[in-house]
């Protein structure tokens, strides 16, 4: 089983070049990359708009999306519309008031999908994580957009972490068993321990951040994806990075 992970795309409009970077290009890059892996699932893992949630961004995707061999799942970060993502991409049966969260099992594993497009977890949708954890014994996959603790990262942990850290954090190291977290949002590649949350960082498909900045600072350019392949009793995973469309200076 060979699932990949991407993350952040923040696609414009066509035509648009945010911070002078071709996004869709990188997105069409991507997907290159992503099909000669020849994965069974792909996840999205938010933030697939450059600043907010548009009609017509999320159709030029499904169409894309749609043409691929694989299945795919699509969860929203903080610039998405998760209401109109679930009216494009046929996502209404999984929407919860605003929300989109749900359970899906890949291959032999548990994977939960969670919704912090508001930087935070409703009290509907932790109602649910509860029982999803309450009813599960194995190890879990959890994917979201925010990390759910601070990583030691200035600029995103002080500025834009998630908004209720301590609640998340708590819920899920109270299960007895080992949860691995992919996330993405902060633009960089990090993996931290805490109990038993394994947290894997994942990069962005826009541009990826200086870890050690207290203000915004672009690294590099260069564009990321991750290859999750789950065993038994343990997950192998890689980051694989390739070069961005970032234009030249005029």
């Amino acid at each position: 089983m060979k699932i990949i992970q991407i993350t952040d795309l923040h696609l414009d409009r066509k035509g648009k070049t945010p911070y002078d970077i071709d996004v869709r290009k990188n997105f069409t890059d991507i997907m290159r990359e992503v099909r000669s892996e020849q994965p069974d699932h792909l996840v999205i893992s938010g933030d697939l708009c450059f600043d907010k949630g548009e009609k017509k961004i999320y159709e030029w995707i499904r169409n894309i999306l749609d043409l691929q061999d694989f299945s795919y799942s699509l969860i929203a970060g903080n610039h998405d519309d998760p209401i109109l993502m679930a009216e494009i991409f046929g996502l209404e049966h999984l929407l919860t008031d605003d929300e989109i969260f749900f359970a899906k099992k890949i291959g032999k594993s548990t994977c939960l999908f969670l919704d912090t497009a508001k930087g935070y977890h409703s009290e509907n949708q932790l109602k649910w994580l509860r029982r999803q954890l309450h009813n599960h014994k194995r190890e879990l996959i959890i994917f979201m957009h925010h990390p759910p603790f601070k990583v030691g990262m200035p600029f995103m942990d002080k500025k834009h972490g998630h908004k209720d850290m301590k609640t998340i954090t708590g819920l899920l190291s109270k299960y007895a068993n080992n949860i691995t977290v992919f996330c993405g949002h902060y633009h960089i590649e990090k993996t931290i321990r805490y109990k038993n949350i394994l947290l894997q960082i994942t990069p962005s498909c826009f541009y990826q951040l200086d870890q050690n900045a207290t203000e915004f600072k672009v690294d590099h350019h260069r564009i990321a994806m991750r290859i999750i392949q789950p065993k038994t009793r343990r997950i192998a995973t890689t980051v694989r990075y390739f070069e961005g469309n970032k234009l030249p200076v005029k």
